[in-house]
Protein backbone atom coordinates (compact mmCIF):
# COMPACT_ATOMS: atom_id res chain seq x y z
CA UNK A 1 0.00 0.00 0.00
CA UNK A 2 1.35 3.47 -0.18
CA UNK A 3 4.32 4.71 1.99
CA UNK A 4 3.52 6.00 5.67
CA UNK A 5 2.20 9.26 5.53
CA UNK A 6 0.52 8.83 2.28
CA UNK A 7 -2.81 8.02 0.71
CA UNK A 8 -3.21 5.26 -1.91
CA UNK A 9 -4.83 7.51 -4.29
CA UNK A 10 -1.93 10.45 -3.61
CA UNK A 11 0.76 7.73 -4.28
CA UNK A 12 -1.24 6.41 -8.15
CA UNK A 13 -1.32 9.93 -8.78
CA UNK A 14 2.29 10.16 -7.96
CA UNK A 15 3.54 7.79 -10.78
CA UNK A 16 3.72 4.06 -8.56
CA UNK A 17 0.58 3.29 -11.24
CA UNK A 18 1.64 0.08 -12.44
CA UNK A 19 0.02 -2.60 -11.42
CA UNK A 20 -1.74 -0.44 -9.17
CA UNK A 21 -3.36 1.66 -11.41
CA UNK A 22 -5.97 -0.40 -12.55
CA UNK A 23 -6.91 -2.07 -8.76
CA UNK A 24 -6.98 1.52 -7.57
CA UNK A 25 -8.98 2.70 -10.31
CA UNK A 26 -11.63 -0.16 -10.95
CA UNK A 27 -11.27 -2.08 -7.46
CA UNK A 28 -10.09 -0.94 -4.99
CA UNK A 29 -13.42 0.11 -2.37
CA UNK A 30 -15.89 -0.94 -4.81
CA UNK A 31 -18.34 -3.56 -3.45
CA UNK A 32 -17.80 -7.10 -4.40
CA UNK A 33 -21.46 -9.06 -5.12
CA UNK A 34 -19.66 -12.35 -5.99
CA UNK A 35 -18.92 -14.98 -3.04
CA UNK A 36 -15.84 -16.08 -5.25
CA UNK A 37 -14.88 -12.96 -6.24
CA UNK A 38 -14.83 -11.89 -2.22
CA UNK A 39 -12.98 -14.69 -1.43
CA UNK A 40 -10.39 -13.97 -3.76
CA UNK A 41 -10.05 -11.20 -2.28
CA UNK A 42 -9.54 -12.70 1.38
CA UNK A 43 -6.66 -14.61 0.01
CA UNK A 44 -5.28 -12.25 -1.75
CA UNK A 45 -5.06 -9.85 1.25
CA UNK A 46 -3.69 -12.85 3.15
CA UNK A 47 -0.78 -13.37 0.91
CA UNK A 48 0.09 -9.82 1.35
CA UNK A 49 1.26 -10.34 4.90
CA UNK A 50 4.81 -9.78 5.27
CA UNK A 51 5.15 -8.46 1.82
CA UNK A 52 4.22 -5.47 -1.21
CA UNK A 53 0.68 -5.21 -2.33
CA UNK A 54 2.75 -4.61 -6.00
CA UNK A 55 4.03 -7.92 -5.34
CA UNK A 56 0.59 -9.35 -5.05
CA UNK A 57 -1.29 -7.32 -8.26
CA UNK A 58 1.36 -8.44 -10.49
CA UNK A 59 0.24 -11.96 -9.09
CA UNK A 60 -3.05 -11.86 -9.01
CA UNK A 61 -3.97 -13.05 -12.23
CA UNK A 62 -1.88 -16.47 -11.21
CA UNK A 63 -3.42 -16.70 -8.03
CA UNK A 64 -6.87 -17.12 -9.82
CA UNK A 65 -5.90 -19.75 -11.64
CA UNK A 66 -3.73 -21.38 -9.40
CA UNK A 67 -7.01 -21.25 -7.05
CA UNK A 68 -9.22 -22.75 -9.72
CA UNK A 69 -11.27 -18.66 -9.87
CA UNK A 70 -11.66 -18.79 -6.03
CA UNK A 71 -14.26 -21.27 -6.36
CA UNK A 72 -15.15 -21.89 -3.09
CA UNK A 73 -16.69 -24.92 -4.12
CA UNK A 74 -13.26 -26.00 -5.74
CA UNK A 75 -11.21 -24.93 -3.04
CA UNK A 76 -13.15 -26.80 0.27
CA UNK A 77 -12.31 -30.01 -1.59
CA UNK A 78 -8.67 -29.10 -2.03
CA UNK A 79 -6.33 -32.27 -0.43
CA UNK A 80 -2.58 -32.72 0.30
CA UNK A 81 -2.14 -33.09 -3.48
CA UNK A 82 -3.65 -29.53 -4.24
CA UNK A 83 -1.72 -27.89 -1.36
CA UNK A 84 1.64 -29.48 -3.32
CA UNK A 85 0.61 -28.07 -6.73
CA UNK A 86 -0.04 -24.61 -4.54
CA UNK A 87 3.92 -24.95 -3.15
CA UNK A 88 5.53 -25.82 -6.30
CA UNK A 89 3.44 -23.27 -8.35
CA UNK A 90 6.33 -20.16 -8.56
CA UNK A 91 3.50 -17.91 -10.03
CA UNK A 92 2.08 -17.44 -6.33
CA UNK A 93 3.17 -17.02 -3.05
CA UNK A 94 4.35 -20.25 -2.05
CA UNK A 95 4.18 -20.44 1.41
CA UNK A 96 2.10 -23.49 3.42
CA UNK A 97 0.56 -21.10 6.17
CA UNK A 98 -0.91 -19.05 3.72
CA UNK A 99 -1.97 -22.03 1.19
CA UNK A 100 -3.46 -24.21 3.96
CA UNK A 101 -5.40 -20.88 5.35
CA UNK A 102 -6.93 -20.56 2.19
CA UNK A 103 -8.41 -23.87 2.10
CA UNK A 104 -8.94 -23.49 5.64
CA UNK A 105 -11.33 -19.97 5.06
CA UNK A 106 -12.54 -21.77 1.97
CA UNK A 107 -14.65 -24.27 4.26
CA UNK A 108 -15.87 -21.32 6.31
CA UNK A 109 -17.04 -19.30 4.22
CA UNK A 110 -18.83 -22.49 2.37
CA UNK A 111 -20.19 -22.88 6.42
CA UNK A 112 -21.37 -19.05 6.23
CA UNK A 113 -23.10 -19.76 2.62
CA UNK A 114 -25.13 -22.82 4.22
CA UNK A 115 -26.16 -20.58 7.20
CA UNK A 116 -26.27 -17.02 5.79
CA UNK A 117 -27.38 -18.14 1.97
CA UNK A 118 -23.56 -16.27 0.66
CA UNK A 119 -20.56 -15.13 2.01
CA UNK A 120 -21.98 -11.18 0.73
CA UNK A 121 -25.08 -11.92 2.78
CA UNK A 122 -22.80 -13.00 6.02
CA UNK A 123 -20.67 -9.73 5.80
CA UNK A 124 -23.97 -7.34 5.07
CA UNK A 125 -25.52 -8.87 8.14
CA UNK A 126 -22.76 -7.67 9.92
CA UNK A 127 -23.08 -3.92 8.81
CA UNK A 128 -22.57 -1.38 10.54
CA UNK A 129 -19.32 -2.68 12.38
CA UNK A 130 -16.44 -0.11 13.63
CA UNK A 131 -12.89 -1.64 12.59
CA UNK A 132 -12.90 -2.42 16.32
CA UNK A 133 -15.72 -4.50 16.21
CA UNK A 134 -15.26 -5.94 12.99
CA UNK A 135 -11.51 -7.48 14.25
CA UNK A 136 -12.81 -10.09 16.68
CA UNK A 137 -15.31 -11.32 14.45
CA UNK A 138 -12.63 -11.79 11.40
CA UNK A 139 -10.41 -13.76 14.14
CA UNK A 140 -12.96 -15.50 15.58
CA UNK A 141 -14.71 -16.86 12.10
CA UNK A 142 -10.92 -17.10 9.63
CA UNK A 143 -7.44 -18.42 9.82
CA UNK A 144 -4.70 -16.09 9.32
CA UNK A 145 -6.67 -12.60 9.76
CA UNK A 146 -4.66 -10.13 11.88
CA UNK A 147 -5.66 -6.27 12.42
CA UNK A 148 -3.95 -5.39 8.61
CA UNK A 149 -5.22 -8.20 6.64
CA UNK A 150 -9.04 -7.61 7.73
CA UNK A 151 -9.09 -3.83 7.61
CA UNK A 152 -7.73 -4.01 4.08
CA UNK A 153 -10.14 -6.90 3.31
CA UNK A 154 -13.05 -4.55 4.32
CA UNK A 155 -12.05 -1.31 2.82
CA UNK A 156 -11.12 -2.84 -0.32
CA UNK A 157 -14.34 -4.45 -0.84
CA UNK A 158 -16.16 -1.14 0.78
CA UNK A 159 -17.10 -2.55 4.35
CA UNK A 160 -15.11 -0.19 5.95
CA UNK A 161 -14.80 4.16 4.24
CA UNK A 162 -11.33 4.90 3.56
CA UNK A 163 -10.42 3.01 -0.11
CA UNK A 164 -10.33 6.97 -1.53
CA UNK A 165 -9.89 10.43 -0.94
CA UNK A 166 -12.88 12.66 -1.63
CA UNK A 167 -10.65 14.41 -3.70
CA UNK A 168 -9.94 11.36 -6.27
CA UNK A 169 -12.04 11.24 -9.37
CA UNK A 170 -12.47 7.15 -8.38
CA UNK A 171 -13.82 8.35 -5.04
CA UNK A 172 -17.32 9.85 -7.24
CA UNK A 173 -17.55 6.01 -9.18
CA UNK A 174 -17.69 3.90 -5.80
CA UNK A 175 -20.31 6.11 -4.17
CA UNK A 176 -22.09 5.78 -7.14
CA UNK A 177 -21.50 2.19 -6.46
CA UNK A 178 -22.87 1.55 -3.14
CA UNK A 179 -20.76 0.34 -0.89
CA UNK A 180 -22.23 -0.86 2.25
CA UNK A 181 -20.30 1.57 4.44
CA UNK A 182 -22.75 4.28 3.18
CA UNK A 183 -25.85 2.21 3.56
CA UNK A 184 -28.25 2.58 6.52
CA UNK A 185 -27.99 0.04 9.78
Amino acid sequence: MPPPGSSYCAAVREGSSEPHGHYHDHQYGFPIHDDDALFGRLVLEINQAGLSWTTILRKAANFARAYDGYSIAHITAYGDDDVARLLADAGIVRNRAKIRAAVENAKRVRALQDAHGSFEAWLDAQHPLSLEAWLPLFKRTFVFTGGEITREFLVSTGYLEGAHEPSCPIYERVLEADPPWRRPA
